[in-house]
């Protein structure tokens, strides 16, 4: 379960990291390209992906204390 909050956030945070870049036009030739919704929606996806990330390590972490 660790390994799988791990990897979901950095898909997430990756996948928000893309859209950002889209939404704010430095990542061409989408449709997404240019529209402010994705530029929004980007950085909140990204920011729920790390945290899952944090929380995957935290688990990590506790399990082996």
């Amino acid at each position: 379960m660790k390994w799988l909050l791990i990897i979901v956030g950095v898909l997430l945070a990756l996948i928000g990291a893309v859209w950002t870049l889209q939404g704010v036009g430095i990542l061409p030739g989408s449709v997404m390209s240019g529209v402010t919704l994705w530029a929004i929606v980007g950085p909140i996806v990204a920011v729920v992906g790390l945290g899952l990330v944090g929380w995957g390590i935290a688990r990590q972490r506790r399990s082996r204390s």
